[in-house]
């Protein structure tokens, strides 16, 4: 095997919110990618409108910096468990990995998971303690939960020994010795150049793994991968190998990371990472192999969605008004085109033509494809989230989330309480201060749903809660979400203030006045546990007669907003989910109120048999 010296492969991976891609901003910048005088945005990876917004990484993302003359090639990964996937398929690209602990939280749920895909794949990490800046940080403690946490998951002697360096990513030095603050990150590109193994390779067979698509509307498709072995070059005859077939096709133009920059190159050599054009067809996880001797290598598995939604075409009388996307065939289009990018989706045709089914891996992953399509100007429908079951051994079972939750001690007893309610077993409880206690439990994931901003509203704010997949256990038995049912609009036209008054003593509203609304649509949350229509558009009537008290001005009481996420966790099995791209309502499935109420009743008879 001959080894590239010049040339480190590593993957940034952590929990969420633990300092990724800061790290990385701090990288680039002292490693001299951008001018002395040039204006940089904070958190430069996240490019993504979507990422920038909520202050998370959604996609993996490549880039490169130079340090004495090595070329560290550096993938920034998402943290949030929904998004694993895009995590699983870029470990294939590295050769160690850089694991970043918030030196207060200590090791979270996706701390595991990456960590335990990274052991799995013998890559040896590098722990970063982050964030030691931070009032009530406890570094030491935290390399010692690491170190339980590296001994739980069965790793060997030699991945138990790994180096550990601290710092703040905010501003910008690493050091060796956790109680000596440095002066820049020149500790950690030190350990980069020397801990990261040098990528290895021979010089043929051709095989280069493609780990993410690009898209650009000039070239097309671009393929994003690690050239594992062998030596390529533009207009090189070569075959792609998918788990179907092998095609012969011609490369493009080949590219290489240099910075935040794509840069053209006439020969691409084992070990670095480059982005090839010209391949058409080409998807996740086939192998660029070589024209006469082609050897594929092994397919990347990612895990099994564990949540399906149903999207559909709009038919609410405002279907067509807002959207540029509105038929079954743009629906069906997009929702292909998104599969091609997207390895933890999966979707399904459905009895009905203008219906398909979404799988994937938790509702964060869903909602930020729904929110990325209302963007694009597609208007659609969507249900509430369901959790796939499976048939094991005869014996239904469903899957399970290790769920963290940190909260002041005061709420912590109300928090086990509702988890309690949605079939959840409480597993540990830790104190990380005098205020703050830190509560794991293992509970269905259908018992989660609509769980986030219960928490929220339980603990004024300061819950934090994330939550990976366990694994299936047998059926717990049945969870009783909503205690409260809808306010729904009685008739179609424009919200009034009057109309919104009268409302407004039933419960909740989600609407402010001059809204146009539609008969079935979901106006609010009802005090009491079943549904009641309200007329929103009534009017006072206009008359001579004047009466002391009841001619007080109308004071409404603000309305709640409800974000996608919310909407998604707030509706009912028998309501949907109106997207878009300048609305988000609630409707109910059957806007006919008389039909509705003989469902129900149907309904009712059949349980009471």
């Amino acid at each position: 095997m001959n080894i590239r010296e010049d040339i480190r492969n590593v993957a940034i991976v952590a929990h969420v919110d633990h300092g990724k891609t800061t790290l990385v901003d701090c990288l680039l910048k002292q490693s001299g990618v951008f001018r002395e005088n040039q204006q940089v945005a904070e958190r430069i990876m996240d490019s993504n409108s979507l990422e920038r917004e909520r202050g998370i990484t959604i996609l993996a993302k490549n880039t490169s910096i130079f340090y004495n003359g090595v070329k560290i090639n550096i993938v920034d990964t998402p943290g949030h468990a929904d998004f694993g996937g895009e995590v699983e398929r870029t470990l294939k690209m590295v050769d160690n990995i850089l694991l970043v602990v918030d030196a207060f939280e200590g090791p979270m749920p996706q701390t595991k998971f990456v960590l335990k895909k990274a052991l799995d794949l013998n890559l040896k990490p590098i722990v970063v303690v982050n964030k030691v800046d931070r009032p009530g940080a406890r570094p030491l403690e935290v390399v010692d939960e690491v170190l339980d946490l590296f001994i739980s998951l069965d790793a060997d002697e030699d991945q138990l020994e790994f180096p550990v360096i601290y710092c703040s990513a905010v501003e910008g030095w690493a050091s060796l010795d956790p109680h000596k603050k440095g002066t820049d990150l020149k500790p950690l590109f030190d350990l980069l150049i020397d801990i990261v193994n040098p990528p290895q390779g021979e010089e043929s067979p051709l095989q280069l793994m493609v780990t993410s698509i690009e898209y650009n509307e000039f070239v097309g498709r671009i393929a994003v991968g690690k050239l594992v072995n062998g030596i390529l070059k533009p207009g090189q005859a070569v075959t792609v190998c998918s788990p179907n077939c092998n095609t012969q096709q011609k490369i493009g133009k080949i590219y290489t990371y240099q910075g935040l920059n794509k840069v053209e190159v006439q020969e691409a050599r084992f070990g670095d990472i480059y982005a090839i054009s010209g391949l058409q067809p080409i998807n996740i996880g086939e192998t660029v192999a070589d024209l006469e001797n082609p050897q594929p290598l092994p397919f990347i598995k990612i895990d099994e969605p564990t949540i399906s939604m149903t999207f559909s075409v709009n038919n609410s009388p405002f279907a067509g008004l807002e959207g540029k996307f509105v038929t079954s065939r743009h629906l069906r289009e997009r929702l292909l085109k998104e599969l091609e990018t997207n390895v933890s989706l999966r979707v399904e045709e459905t009895d009905q033509t203008d219906s398909f089914e979404v799988k994937g891996r938790g509702e964060l992953h869903l909602s930020i494809l729904i929110e990325t399509m209302r963007r694009e100007g597609y208007e659609f429908q969507v249900s509430k989230p369901q959790v796939i079951f499976k048939e094991i051994d005869g014996v239904k079972h469903e899957p399970i989330e290790k769920v963290t939750i940190d909260v002041p001690q005061e709420f912590s007893g109300t928090v086990i309480e509702k988890l309690g309610r949605r079939k959840g077993v409480m597993l540990d409880m830790v104190n990380l201060s005098p205020e703050q206690v830190r509560l794991e439990f293992l509970v269905p994931a259908r018992g989660l749903i609509g769980y986030r901003s219960e928490l929220l509203t339980d603990t004024k704010g300061n819950g934090i809660i994330s939550h990976i997949f366990e694994g299936y256990e047998p059926y717990k038995g049945e969870i009783s979400y909503r205690t409260r049912g809808s306010l729904v609009a009685s008739e179609t036209g424009e919200s009034t203030p009057y109309g919104l008054y009268q409302a407004q003593a039933r419960g909740r509203l989600f609407i402010p006045p001059q809204t146009k609304v539609y008969a079935g649509m979901v106006v609010g949350e009802n005090a009491k546990a079943n549904d009641i229509d309200v007329n929103v558009c009534k009017k006072k009537q206009l008359t001579n007669i004047r009466a002391s008290g009841s001619d007080d001005a109308i004071q409404l009481t603000p309305y709640t907003q409800l974000s996608l996420e919310q909407a998604l966790e707030f509706i009912a099995e028998d309501e949907l989910v109106e997207v878009t791209p300048k609305s988000i309502r609630l409707r109910k499935k059957q806007l006919d109120a008389k039909l509705r109420l003989r469902e129900w009743k149907a309904r009712q008879e059949a349980s009471e048999k």
